[in-house]
């Protein structure tokens, strides 16, 4: 069985000394190629007070094509809507990712909004990544049950092209992680690891929602009325929490690729006797039925040992939020991964696909197959 690995290529930002609006830390950058075929991150920058705007970067490479460094252009978003801000002062503008999806024609970013209700999932739109408008919160019917909208929620992204959902429906499907109350890894750490909550709520999900192709300029999301529970913690890496990471992509034979984040407990470690351990893994997502799990990575692709990673605002923590498909390179089996390190950096490493990705030893499959 192949199993994947990552090769850490370096830190690409820190904070930018004497800059008040990256004091606290330069993190989970979304990363896209532009019309001009440029690749831009979108970094969380945090200032004074745990205050989030979200940049704007142009990556530079070496001769070798290497990501080496950024030339910060400014800011895409800060606070500014109610569901952005908080009655103090504060609120934020957190980890995007962006997708350019492709029956809207334009990107789209999901962000974290964190107001004073807590973090909730938004939206904002572009034609050419400088000019952003909002398009506010998103909503979600509920699923056997179980209340998805007015919950805590985070690590989104989308597809970028429509997806059938379970009924064969194409529509916009996004990857999330709802924040189920009593499911945070702080929680989960002192519980034993079959909790029937783990299995049924910690979780990376898929939801599904209309798209509205009228022609119109304005673009508008539905609700997110149909859900579909993709993948619960398994592992012993992972098994307080995962979540979501890079928006899938696409291999050269078309299945779905994506690299998320699962949380683990580092045990004796500090006064508390449970410090967290934030790991990437690596899952396969089927083509046709993108719900479907192929392969699922049992052990860590990546997980954090350098110092950069290891010590920061949150100690030990890889975050992976931004990917890039090296084509311009000419070289559709590398892929590059930009990643949170200890809440304070960013860094990249590359990841080489095989010549034929494996569709077999995923470690879960929730809710059947199709």
């Amino acid at each position: 069985m192949i199993e994947f690995k990552l090769q850490r290529l370096g830190m690409l930002m820190e904070p930018e000394p004497g800059n008040p609006n990256e004091i606290e830390g330069v993190l989970n950058p979304a990363a896209v190629r532009g019309p001009d075929g440029k690749l831009y991150l979108f970094p969380r920058l945090v200032g004074k007070g745990n205050y989030s705007r979200i940049g704007i970067a142009r990556v530079r490479f070496n001769e070798a094509g290497d990501p080496v460094g950024v030339e910060r252009l400014g800011i895409a978003l800060e606070p500014e809507a109610d569901y952005e801000r908080r009655p103090d002062g504060g609120g934020g503008c957190e980890d995007p990712r962006i997708t350019f999806v492709e029956p809207l024609q334009r990107y789209i970013m999901t962000y974290t909004a964190f107001s004073s209700q807590g973090p909730r999932i938004a939206f904002a739109s572009s034609k050419d990544l400088f000019h952003w408008q909002r398009l506010g919160l998103a909503t979600f019917g509920r699923y056997q049950g179980i209340e998805i909208d007015g919950v805590d929620d985070k690590d989104a992204s989308l597809f970028p092209v429509a997806i059938p959902n379970p009924s064969g429906q194409l529509e916009l499907a996004m990857l999330h992680r709802p924040l189920f109350p009593g499911t945070r890894p702080e929680e989960t750490a002192h519980c034993a690891t079959s909790r029937e909550v783990d299995l049924d709520r910690e979780s990376i999900w898929i939801s599904y929602c209309p798209m509205a192709l009228d022609g119109s300029e304005s673009v508008r999301l539905g609700q997110f009325a149909c859900h579909h529970r993709l993948a619960t913690p398994v592992s012993p890496w992972e098994r307080l929490k995962i979540g979501g990471g890079t928006p899938p992509i696409r291999t050269r034979h078309g299945q779905w690729l994506i690299v998320y984040h699962g949380v683990g407990e580092l045990v004796g470690q500090g006064n508390s006797g449970h410090n967290l351990c934030y790991s990437a893994g690596l899952m396969v997502l089927s083509k046709e039925h993108p719900r479907v799990i192929l392969y699922r990575s049992t052990e860590p692709v990546l997980t954090p040992v350098l110092p950069q990673e290891t010590h920061g605002v949150v100690a030990n923590v890889v975050f992976p939020t931004g990917i890039d498909r090296r084509v311009d390179l000419g070289l559709p089996g590398r892929i590059d991964v930009y990643y949170g390190m200890a809440d304070c950096r960013i860094g990249v490493a590359r990841l080489d696909l095989p010549q034929f990705v494996p569709v077999a030893g995923a470690a879960d499959a929730p809710e059947g197959k199709v």
